[in-house]
């Protein structure tokens, strides 16, 4: 598994760390993306928008907030966002603890 560290992903404060779980062969062109994220306290990935795919995030440890698609809103463990193609989002961490997710981008 690859881990990639990205400042400032997509426009959004510190770091985010990507721990990529499948490799492009195992998803086998169906999918873009299956991997692990993990945001420091006081980190964010910035807004982005989705063309093409959709985008699910599942929580798995600490809390946040989620920027769907202009609305904002309070996200922790075991809440599921789902971003359409041609919508966008963010997230932020807002507690005291990692926040980590589960993330995949779905060709559509």
């Amino acid at each position: 598994m690859k881990t990639v560290v990205k400042e400032n992903a997509n426009g959004g404060k510190g770091q985010v760390v990507v721990k990529y779980i499948l490799d492009d062969n195992e998803l086998n062109a169906k999918c873009k993306m299956f991997a692990e994220v993990t945001i420091a306290p006081g980190c964010s990935l910035g807004y982005h928008e989705h063309h093409g795919e959709s985008e699910t995030y599942y929580i798995i440890k600490g809390q946040g907030e989620y920027d769907d698609n202009g609305t904002k809103r309070p996200v922790t463990v075991g809440d599921k966002t789902f971003t359409p193609d041609g919508c966008g989002h963010g997230i932020a961490n807002t507690g005291d603890e990692d926040l980590v997710f589960m993330a995949l981008i779905q060709l559509d």
